[in-house]
This record gives structure tokens, C-alpha cells and sequence, in this order.
């Protein structure tokens, strides 16, 4: 089993970056595919970023690529998401998920472990 807790949130202005920070707990981290979601009101779960086991393999939602950079650290059982050029639209509150699934997948429901969300607000 796998806790995760997120942190880094915070209000920042358009343009301005932020860095997110998911620590797990347990020895198993890296046997899990990271994600992070993001949920803003009035929609639907998304995912915004995918990392791999080893970290060798990213995927990123088409609204973050080139703005976005997900990465983990399995020595200190942390997954990471800098983000930089920050919009409005990327107001929301943002999760870390794990994953058994052994390809990437985007569907919320295969996704093991859940952090509890920490807010994001990009003000203008």
C-alpha cells in the first residue's frame, strides 16, 4: 500500500512557475506509474502528466507539453511536477495517483492511490 501527500500549491500569478512535490510513503514506490490530475470546478478529472517506473518515460496532456516537466526521484520515494508559464486555465487542484498499470494509461479509475489534492490558483 501506498500514501501519497502532495504539496507546493499556492497562488502565483500568470506567467509565474510552481513546483509540486508527491511523497509516498512504503518501499514500493518505484514499482508504481506516477500521475498527476488535475480537477477544476464544474470538471472532469484530468490528467496532465505521466511518468514511469525508472523515469525514463513521460507523457503530457496537450494543454501542459512544453510548459509542464514531471519527474521522480525513487531514492527519496518523490514524484515532482514543475510547472512554469503558468495560465488561468491551469487553475485547479492538482493530484498525485499511482499506478500498478504496466502502459500509461489516463483512466483515473486504473489508478491505485490517490493523494489528497493541493490547490493551484493562477490569478491575473
Amino acid at each position: 500500500q501506498v500514501q501519497l501527500v502532495e504539496s507546493g500549491g499556492g497562488l502565483v500569478q500568470a506567467g509565474g512557475s510552481l513546483r509540486l512535490s508527491c511523497a509516498a510513503s512504503g518501499r514500493t514506490f518505484g514499482s508504481y506509474r506516477m500521475g498527476w490530475f488535475r480537477q477544476a470546478p464544474g470538471k472532469e478529472r484530468e490528467l496532465v502528466a505521466h511518468i514511469n517506473r525508472s523515469g525514463g518515460f513521460t507523457y503530457y496532456a496537450d494543454s501542459v507539453k512544453g510548459r509542464f516537466t514531471i519527474s521522480r526521484d525513487n531514492a527519496k520515494n518523490t514524484v515532482y511536477l514543475q510547472m512554469n508559464s503558468l495560465k488561468l486555465e491551469d487553475t485547479a487542484v492538482y493530484y498525485c495517483a499511482a499506478t500498478t498499470k504496466v502502459v500509461l494509461t489516463s483512466n483515473r479509475n486504473e489508478y491505485d492511490y490517490w493523494g489528497q489534492g493541493t490547490q493551484v490558483t493562477v490569478s491575473s
